[in-house]
């Protein structure tokens, strides 16, 4: 998944996110530009998924 495919649709994966993992805030699910990294590794270190599990969550949604 790119950024593209990412921040186009964010705001419908975001809610699908929060409703699958109720611990993350709209703070964590911040998508602002040039961000991304910043984002993926505060979920990352929330839920405990590598990089590569969290694409693959996000992309499933």
């Amino acid at each position: 998944m790119n950024t593209t495919e990412l921040k186009g649709n964010w705001n419908e994966q975001k809610g699908k996110l929060k409703v699958k993992f109720a611990q993350l805030t709209d703070d964590d699910l911040l998508f602002a530009e040039g961000k991304k990294d910043e984002m993926m590794g505060r979920l990352q270190k929330k839920l405990g998924k590598t990089k590569e599990e969290l694409f693959d969550i996000i992309s499933k949604l």
